[in-house]
């Protein structure tokens, strides 16, 4: 059984930013195990990502952006 899904708060950077990036996975048609595998990082990363409880190295966004096949600037939530 998984865990419940935590929703970000989305009035924060770290909550846009991660309904921004789960609604690019759902759309990819991945899931968290998939991009994860991809990235070579954990489920529990791409997870905690997604519930705005982490985000990744800036370092790190034109991986995911290549992954989810979108732009960089896509990530990005609006100010």
């Amino acid at each position: 059984m998984s865990p419940a899904r935590k929703e970000p708060d989305t009035s924060t950077y770290s909550g846009r930013f991660a309904v921004r990036l789960r609604t690019l996975r759902e759309k990819a048609g991945l899931s968290h195990e998939e991009v994860a595998n991809l990235l070579e990082t954990t489920e529990t990363t791409v997870y905690r990502w997604e519930a705005g409880l982490r985000q990744p190295q800036i370092s790190d966004l034109p991986n995911i952006a290549e992954v989810l096949k979108v732009k960089v600037r896509t990530l990005i939530p609006d100010a």
